[in-house]
């Protein structure tokens, strides 16, 4: 089964990740040749099932996480549904698009690419992408914020974070590959947008779990002073696309 590393953090989670570009999803859209029916799994708060809403006739939205989808916005077009990526309920050869945004990595590959076979429509799409850590585009904060990543909560992410740093080169994807494109995430952000952020971190959780404080107070001087007005993020995307033949 999936991982839930978010629940505790949930509402913050929510607040501060950060937006898929609509040109993402522009792009996956053109290899979908029907719109009646898209799986959004791992949801989380809905994101990407929002997004894909008004491009489909239904979405169904799932996740391991009830406090995550409590938070969730409700649409006409979505159902949300407490389940597992690995074993649901759906109907076999139900999906157009089946997606997965930033949380391919926490899944048990082997059991989940079983249950897309079953459940997806002959040449449906798979998409799932994620993101890797952010550039404030100031070589100082830059340098913070990979100190952070890296040497103070480094021992605190899950193995599976390993995925996410190589960009999903190394994930298992056993679908016939479609061609891709390097998009990014890009926003304009305070401070308090990136401490935030900071604080949805799965790594800062079980930080806190083990140290009885948290580490982002270890920087956040220093963040406050370098940190002034707004400031343009940008965070490099990954995708792996791929049609599901049956």
């Amino acid at each position: 089964m999936s991982k839930d590393l978010f629940s505790n953090q949930a509402s913050t989670y929510a607040r501060y990740r950060p937006v898929y570009p609509k040109e993402l999803y522009n792009y996956i859209l053109k290899f979908v040749t029907e719109k009646n029916m898209a799986w959004d799994c791992a949801t989380g708060n809905g994101q990407a099932a929002l997004a894909l809403a008004p491009y489909f006739k239904k979405v169904i939205a799932t996740d391991i996480s009830e406090k995550q989808l409590s938070l969730a916005k409700p649409h006409a077009n979505i159902q949300y549904h407490i389940a597992p990526a690995e074993q649901t309920n759906f109907p076999n050869n139900s999906f157009d698009l089946i997606t997965v945004a930033q949380a391919y990595h926490w899944l048990k590959f082997d059991a989940f690419e079983k249950e897309v076979r079953r459940v997806a429509k002959k040449n449906a799409v798979i998409a799932v992408w994620g993101y890797n850590l952010l550039t404030a585009n100031d070589a100082t904060i830059d340098a913070l914020i990979k100190k952070f990543y890296f040497e103070i909560v480094g021992p605190y992410w899950d193995a599976e974070r390993k995925y996410v740093d190589d960009n999903y080169q190394s994930v298992p994807f056993n679908f016939n590959p479609l061609p891709i494109e390097n998009f990014f995430i890009n926003a304009y952000w305070n401070k308090d947008d990136l401490i935030g952020y900071l604080n949805s971190w799965s790594s800062v959780q079980h930080f806190i779990n083990s140290k009885q404080y948290n580490p982002v107070d270890d920087i956040i001087n220093d963040l406050v002073l370098l940190w002034k007005d707004v400031k343009t993020v940008s965070f490099p995307l990954f995708l792996k696309l791929g049609r599901v033949n049956k």
